[in-house]
């Protein structure tokens, strides 16, 4: 990394990288040579292992605070963890408190984001749905030829991503934060879904982050009638003469009954039934009929023109022309002919959101999220559960949650998780303490360079939430980049005035002179841990270069090679584990 300054050579480096996969020291042929940043002295290696994560990993236990931030939270930033610690005398009153303040955010002071996000001027995330649509859609005022007019037209969607990482840097709502990404990959749109991208800033406002501590009964009912889901799985299309089974296909096979409860192509009536008399799975025939009852579910758009009763307002506008009005055979439940507008709809969305597969299904993905990428049978049960105890509790997923939280195996586990990319890219600004108001575009694009864009997954089942999707040789080398443009601050923006700071050397006690002392000061201020003696040692190795690793440095030396070292900690496999 430092070949011109130092006389670390390429192979001396890439050793102790080594050190840190637990890998012999052999270059794998699509590890690049050089990544060119402003200094053109400066080069970035991969290490040894492509993935940097060890297939099966034997790790110590951790306290219990690192586990609550790397889960409930994007990672720590400095003081949260001595925070954590302060909230009891025991990890279960600790855990407690912070899962009880994490539940309840607007409890919780979080006026260093708000002036953040004040600052930070944005123009349209304020705007109803009403408006986003007339706006920004039905008026937008430049010409559809223009790059003026994708610009207004994209503008609440990219405001939106600015405001997703402010908030996940800087607010104080972590689990917030992180719910509100579970969510939106559970209900997954895509960023440039057709016809209604400025309605994302709604979407994500009014329906994910309105309901996620609410019921799901009508969470579901409220994605289902949102623009954003109506337009991206063609259900705005959808009518008696040719039904679009895309959304219902998607309603049961990823939003509610999951494909663990899909039975395949069979006789409906064939499938098992519980004591009300209701399918214990669905089979492709449920799709069919489901699709028949959400006919005429659509957005007041006007899109054909001239049509009776629609205008253009981009609301939901049940359009009962459309609506293919006879009877129904839906989980086993008989749905009659004629029923009164939009009950067949919602006669699928009750059977469906009071199921108990529903119920295992949400839950295994809540456990997943928070505990391993295989949660052990016994925690998914008891928040099954508890969803199915509060099916019409107006807070019945904030008990899910909880349960899920406060639950012995999130105690217990570590390292069965590894960060996603956006989590990895948001722990590390949030570890080194980053200062930024509007991120610069490039974030964003080194996000989707790991492999998970902001709100940009294509296919409906949102971005997988196990380990081998992202352990892979690309995605883990733009994490290595990551850590060092964040770091050395090569992120700006000139041309768009985007700026991020990390002063790595002002946020070092002056006193602190020799590779042991600095290495010894920043592990734990970004791990909040100890290392290995042997990771710690290659460590104390990248700062000391050819001096003694208990030598008073030269303050030159200091300020080049002191972000090297704190790079090298962000690369590590401890940071990746959650």
């Amino acid at each position: 990394m430092l070949q011109q300054k130092t006389k670390m050579n390429r192979r001396d480096f890439l050793k102790l990288m080594g050190a840190f996969a637990g890998a012999s020291v052999v270059v794998t042929a699509c590890a690049p040579e050089q990544v060119p940043g402003p200094d053109p002295t400066r080069v970035v290696e991969p290490p040894v292992n492509p993935t940097g994560v060890p297939p099966e990993p034997t790790l110590p236990p951790v306290a219990l605070g690192i586990i609550a931030l790397s889960r409930m939270a994007y990672g720590a930033r400095p003081g949260d963890f001595d925070a954590f610690n302060a909230l009891g005398a025991s990890d279960d009153e600790r855990l407690r408190n912070y899962v009880s303040q994490q539940l309840n955010p607007d409890s919780i002071d979080d006026s260093e984001f708000e002036t953040r996000y004040a600052a930070a001027g944005f123009e349209t995330l304020h705007k109803t749905q009403d408006e986003l649509y007339f706006d920004h859609i039905a008026s937008n005022p430049y010409n559809s030829n223009d790059d003026a007019y994708w610009d207004w037209y994209s503008k609440p969607a990219y405001e939106l991503v600015d405001a997703t990482f402010l908030r996940a840097v800087y607010s104080k709502k972590q689990l917030v934060e992180t719910l509100a990404d579970f969510w939106h990959n559970h209900f997954n749109v895509y960023f440039w879904q057709d016809d209604g991208v400025p309605m994302l800033a709604s979407y994500n406002r009014d329906v994910l982050r309105a309901h996620m501590l609410g019921n799901f009964r009508q969470m579901l009912e409220a994605v289902a009638m949102h623009p954003s889901m109506l337009y991206y799985l063609n259900q705005n299309n959808s009518s008696d003469a040719g039904p679009n089974e895309n959304f219902a296909r998607e309603l049961f096979e990823l939003h509610t009954l999951g494909a663990e409860n899909y039975f395949g192509v069979q006789d409906p009536n064939a499938i098992a039934k519980d004591a009300n008399g209701i399918a214990i799975g669905y089979v492709d025939n449920d799709v069919y009929e489901s699709a028949r009852a959400l006919t005429g579910w659509r957005v007041d758009d006007d899109i054909y023109e001239y049509e009776d009763g629609v205008e253009k307002t981009g609301r939901f506008l049940y359009y009962k022309p459309w609506h293919d009005r006879f009877n129904k055979l839906i989980l086993g439940r008989y749905i009659p002919a004629d029923q009164e507008d939009m009950k067949d709809g919602r006669d699928v969305l009750d059977l469906l959101a009071y199921h108990p597969g529903t119920a295992r299904f949400i839950s295994r993905k809540l456990a997943r999220r928070f505990i391993s990428d295989t949660p052990p049978d016994s925690v998914v049960e008891a928040a099954a559960s508890t969803f199915m105890a509060n099916l019409s509790a107006p807070d019945q997923l904030k008990r899910v949650v909880e349960t899920i939280l406060l639950s012995p195996e999130f105690k217990q586990t570590w390292g069965a998780k590894i960060k996603r990319p956006i989590e990895a890219a948001i722990s590390m600004m949030r570890a080194v303490n980053a200062d930024f108001t509007k991120l610069p575009g490039g974030i964003a694009w080194m996000c989707g360079m790991m492999g998970q864009a902001m709100f940009e997954r294509r296919p409906p089942d949102g971005y997988p939430d196990v380990k081998e999707a992202w352990a892979n040789t690309m995605s883990m080398l733009y994490r290595w980049n990551f850590a060092v443009g964040i770091t050395e601050n090569w992120m700006d923006d000139e041309e768009q005035k985007r700026v991020i700071r990390t002063d790595i050397v002002a946020q070092t006690p002056a006193e602190l002179r020799t590779a042991e002392s600095l290495a010894d000061f920043w592990i734990p201020r970004i791990l909040n841990r100890p290392m290995t003696d042997a990771d710690r040692q290659a460590v104390i190795t990248v700062m000391a270069q050819d001096y003694g690793t208990q030598a008073e440095l030269p303050q030159d030396h200091i300020d080049y090679v002191l972000p090297a070292m704190v790079e090298v900690i962000l690369m590590s496999p401890d940071f990746q584990w959650k």
